[in-house]
């Protein structure tokens, strides 16, 4: 039987041996898209001359983001609804919108939910479920949908709003949250993995703490002053849009200290280090400087 390293070595050069570049995104789809940190980033998109399908729960808020994406000078504007858990819908949300715009080169995955607080033993269980189903079933289902259309037309970029919650313990009572955003990430690093070789980039992007519906409902934040201006959001995804972030397919990125320029240095240290395989992922850390599972913790 061939050693595990040995096999995940190989896969790693066959991903680093890929050299076609992918175009530029003319189009995009946004989940969540009718407020918040969504609509920003869809606005920001529409500024850049991408074709947009905005996709949400609440049609009149949505009908007045397409209007400001269209002023804002989009390329084209479709407002779609669907639940984003239900296959089905999604499924026939996605066709629409390939349709309408001829294609989704960018996939965003917005949408996101999180449960009442209280100790996980407190926890209503279907609350708990929901949110799972929000934060990670409706980006599987979405990008399960895209991807392939994607890889026929040579590639394509998801996004995933991950969170500071997808690479540390959150306190405050939101498990469901916490370990949502988490597989989140795990999900995306397996999509970026199984995809590169078929043109397929993906970023697992922490917006840090924009003020929103959701963060200004949150205890954890209930006495903060400061929050993230969304621009660092909509900066690096219109950066990803355009083809310019690639080699940080596979990575965490969190706009509090990431940008454009710095993730641009950042991935050109990493290729000449040659650590492209466990940078920005998701590790367990070892227990303290001789554990013996420091390797096989932080080395693959």
């Amino acid at each position: 039987m061939a050693d595990a390293s040995a096999a995940g070595a190989t896969a790693a050069d066959t991903s680093a041996k890929v050299s076609a570049a992918v175009p530029p995104a003319r189009t995009a789809l946004v989940t969540g898209a009718s407020r918040g940190i969504g609509r920003e980033i869809a606005l920001g998109l529409a500024q850049a001359g991408l074709g947009i399908a905005l996709l949400a729960r609440d049609a009149a808020r949505l009908e007045a983001v397409a209007a400001e994406a269209r002023s804002a000078g989009a390329a084209a504007v479709v407002v779609l609804s669907a639940d984003v858990s239900d296959p089905a819908a999604v499924r026939a949300a996605v066709g629409q919108a390939e349709e309408a715009l001829g294609s989704i080169d960018l996939l965003v995955n917005n949408a996101g939910a999180i449960e009442s607080e209280h100790p996980l033993w407190e926890a209503d269980p279907d609350e708990w479920w929901s949110v799972f189903e929000t934060n990670v079933r409706a980006p599987f289902l979405f990008s399960r949908s895209t991807v392939p259309g994607m890889i026929a037309r040579g590639g394509g970029r998801v996004v995933d709003l991950a969170s500071g919650a997808s690479s540390h313990e959150m306190s405050g009572g939101s498990s469901a949250y916490n370990a949502s955003k988490t597989a989140l990430v795990r999900m995306g690093a397996n999509l970026h993995d199984e995809g590169f070789r078929h043109g397929i980039r993906v970023f697992e992007l922490a917006p840090g703490v924009v003020k929103t519906d959701m963060s200004t409902g949150m205890t954890l934040h209930e006495n903060r002053t400061e929050w993230t201006p969304v621009e660092r959001v909509t900066d690096v995804v219109n950066a990803i849009a355009a083809g310019e972030l690639d080699e940080c397919s596979g990575w965490f990125l969190r706009v509090t200290h990431d940008t454009p320029a710095s993730l641009k240095e950042r991935a050109a240290q990493v290729a000449a280090e040659g650590t492209q395989r466990t940078a920005r992922r998701l590790r367990v850390l070892p227990a303290g400087s001789t554990d013996p599972l420091t390797g096989a913790l932080t080395g693959r």
